[in-house]
């Protein structure tokens, strides 16, 4: 079975507390709610792809704990393939634990645990490689990071969507230039643009263009998104909705704007679908609770 997107990243299991306000150092705060909910960036993008339809299939590692089992069962429950995902007979499934305020935005501690150990030896190029994209997330360790890059340099019909995240952006653009320059579409937020690129949106987006990439497409949270290919163009306006949390938001904004370039959507679409499927996440707690299904898009 050939699969239109394979993710490949770390998983977590999340523990989000709500709080009044994120605590600052020495501060003590009261939680007025928890939700524990499967989670990981390329994951959630993942799931987000097979609800609107699609054929997916997952790389990563979880621990062979009760977090690697519900991680597991998670991605089977949404039609996941989960050939590519090892389980750890040692160590422990990664979590991170979040503070999500009464805006909705959210401050997050990772503990990677067996995202960590994952390593080149246990990804099967051969399932990746029949995929229509490879879409690849950030890890916290070398070892996957170097999995990732090296894994790049054995596929060459795969078109790579890469979501750096602020992990990756840290890491400065000549680390990242072997994903890079392999990657037909990138999706960072303004603020990883700028640690990239030491630019704002439309002259960073430049930047990356120039490193062989085909489509930028720059999350802008409540203000949507900027999209380009060197030839156009696009500010596309967020849709105005009840913020509950934000967890996820680029994981959905990603899925929505995949799910258009598989369908053959024209780059403002692709956006605009992007936008909408964000705006239905953020409207519930947790990173998925709020991903549509393909009956839910609007009919374009």
């Amino acid at each position: 079975m050939s699969l239109d997107v394979v993710g490949f990243g770390a998983l977590n299991l999340d523990r989000l507390y709500a709080v009044d306000e994120v605590p600052e150092r020495g501060d003590q705060v009261f939680a007025t709610g928890c939700v524990e909910a499967p989670g990981g960036s390329a994951a959630n993008t993942i799931v987000g792809l097979a609800r609107l339809g699609h054929r997916v299939g997952y790389v990563g590692k979880v621990g062979a704990d009760d977090a690697g089992k519900l991680l597991l069962k998670s991605l089977i429950d949404e039609d996941v393939d989960t050939r590519g995902v090892v389980v750890s007979k040692d160590g422990r499934s990664g979590v991170v634990v979040g503070f999500v305020d009464r805006k909705g935005e959210r401050t997050l501690c990772v503990d990677p645990g067996a995202n960590d150990t994952l390593g080149l030896e246990e990804v099967d190029v051969g399932y990746v490689g029949g995929a229509k994209f490879l879409h690849i997330t950030s890890f916290v360790g070398e070892k996957p990071f170097e999995a990732q890059k090296t894994l790049l340099q054995s596929l060459s019909t795969v078109k790579v969507s890469f979501d750096p995240g602020e992990l990756y952006a840290r890491r400065g653009l000549a680390a990242l230039r072997p994903i890079l320059r392999r990657s037909y579409v990138v999706f960072p937020n303004e603020m990883e643009l700028k640690l990239l690129t030491g630019k704002g949106c439309e002259e960073g987006a430049k930047i990356l263009l120039g490193e062989d990439i085909s489509v930028v497409a720059v999350k802008l949270g409540g203000n949507g998104c900027y999209v380009t290919d060197g030839r156009e163009d696009f500010r596309v306006p967020a849709l105005k909705v009840r913020v509950v949390d934000t967890t996820g938001a680029g994981d959905a904004f990603c899925a929505g704007f995949l799910h258009g370039l598989i369908t053959g959507k024209d780059l403002r679409m692709c956006g605009e679908i992007a936008n909408f499927v964000a705006g239905r996440k953020i409207g519930k707690a947790g990173a998925r609770e709020g991903l549509p299904r393909l009956g839910d898009l609007p009919r374009v």
